[in-house]
């Protein structure tokens, strides 16, 4: 090292020692009244979460707590305030934790299209929402004094810098992942920092092994991505299972923008699938916002520049998404109505998950050069008892939000078909709808079709 990035390092550790508090005394800095922002997914804080526990039922009252998608291990401010005296938990985007969490009403959901969290983080308008003490966990500061955000750059920075107290718990384990763009928070702009615990990060557990309707439906669409498209795949068993269909097939110079990197994407590198030739920007580089994977991806990850970590606004904005030519966008949904309204959140009023990227990759893939847009599902499901319903019906369940409108879909695809809903008319799409129906509900769904008045004499059904 040379003398001069000597000189820069002492500086900086001098300043990393006055700012080094324990978790107790960070949680300390918590007045009433006040908004916390945790650090997004799995780097939300550990050590500073279980100190603020600590203090529920004193007189540290109403202090909003606000959380992107919660993993474990459980929030030690909902396990030790269950009647909500003190804390109140909000979160951007509902996981499985937090769904268990809304079902007590411990967790409550703030919607938005997740392109958008740059702007909210950033944008002055905006400043009403902006935290009151920020902190989340980082990777150890490197020579230039720069924390990264590891897994989750998403709008970090942005709420970070916006916020009037900024604090960092540093975790030897998190992956360091290059941008990019404000994939770091520099000392000079952190208020304190917390030495952690270095507990181990959340990882994925492994996919269940796919059924044969969701192996029929990741056929039916990896047979329209061409060579070099660029991908976007979801969160769950079946974007997976597509990437590890492409990394199997003959699919050459494939690109990815997604706000998600998954662990599908680490076996199409490992099959040489994956080049970024082809893409409009970023050549050579994937771009993601955040991961949610097993151990193994973030190793991958860890220092590797191939691949690009950038804020949600950068991935996920339509307009840039469109940029890239064939585009091709997979999600899952929950339910579809014979209107071709689209719940990809809710089961009637319970919080599923939440509207994240999936209706801002839609608009960008259709809007791409040769793009497409597919979302997929399984035609039915069953419930608690055992019985079986279609995942297709008349109208959303009573309660159920429309994540994506029906002027916005694309591509539907169950284990039936796939169909591009594009252009038709009321009765073209419940007759497209019907198609992809499992038999058993078709007589049934033409019915209340006709019912609806979404049927004609000219409809037909091809059984």
């Amino acid at each position: 090292m040379s003398k001069k990035g000597g000189i820069f390092l002492k500086t900086y550790l001098d300043e990393y020692k006055r700012k080094l508090i324990t978790a107790e005394q960070a949680a300390k800095l918590v007045k009433s009244n006040s908004i916390i922002e945790y650090g997004m997914f799995a780097t939300k804080p550990v050590d500073f979460d279980a100190a603020l526990a600590k203090r529920a039922g004193t007189d540290l009252q109403n202090v909003a707590i606000r959380a992107t998608g919660s993993v474990l291990p459980i929030p030690e401010v909902i396990k030790n305030d269950p009647e909500q005296k003190t804390f109140q938990y909000f979160s951007w985007y509902f996981t499985a934790l937090d769904r268990k969490a809304g079902d007590f009403g411990l967790s409550t959901h703030n919607p938005f299209n997740y392109h958008e969290a740059t702007m909210l983080a950033y944008d002055p308008n905006f400043s009403r929402l902006w935290a009151d003490v920020w902190v989340a966990q980082v990777t150890p500061m490197d020579k230039h004094g720069c924390f990264n955000f590891g897994i989750a750059n998403s709008h970090s920075r942005g709420l970070a810098l916006n916020a009037k107290i900024a604090i960092v718990e540093v975790n030897e384990n998190l992956p360091r992942c290059l941008g990019g763009n404000d994939e770091y928070i520099h000392i000079s702009e952190v208020d304190y920092i917390i030495e952690g615990s270095n507990s181990p990060i959340f990882t994925l557990p492994p996919a269940p092994e796919p059924s044969p309707a969701e192996r029929r439906i990741a056929e039916l669409i990896v047979e329209e991505i061409p060579d070099g498209a660029c991908l976007q795949l979801g969160i769950g068993a079946l974007p997976n299972l597509i990437g590890t269909m492409i990394a199997e097939s003959d699919l050459k110079n494939l690109g990815i923008q997604s706000e998600m990197f998954c662990d599908a994407f680490v076996k199409m590198y490992e099959a040489g699938k994956i080049t970024n030739s082809k893409k409009a920007y970023d050549i050579n580089k994937s771009t993601y916002s955040f991961c949610l994977g097993t151990q193994e991806t973030y190793e991958f990850l860890d220092d590797n520049p191939q691949l690009a970590s950038c804020t949600v606004y950068y991935t996920n904005a339509p307009d840039r998404i469109a940029m890239h030519d064939n585009f091709i966008s997979v999600n899952n949904i929950l339910e579809v109505d014979l209107l071709s309204q689209v719940c990809s959140e809710t089961f009637g009023l319970r919080q599923i998950s939440g509207t994240g990227g999936q209706l801002d990759f839609v608009i960008g893939a259709f809007h791409s050069k040769n793009g497409k847009s597919f979302l997929a599902f399984t035609s039915t499901y069953k419930d608690k008892e055992g019985k079986i319903h279609s995942r297709i019906k008349p109208l959303l369940t009573p309660g159920a939000v429309v994540t994506v409108p029906r002027s916005v879909v694309h591509y539907l695809v169950t284990e039936y078909g796939k169909a591009n809903l594009k252009g038709l008319s009321i009765w073209g799409r419940a007759e497209a709808l019907i198609n992809l129906a499992h038999p058993d509900f078709r007589d049934d769904l033409i019915k209340a079709a006709k019912e609806m008045k979404l049927w004609s004499r000219t409809n037909r059904i091809p059984f």
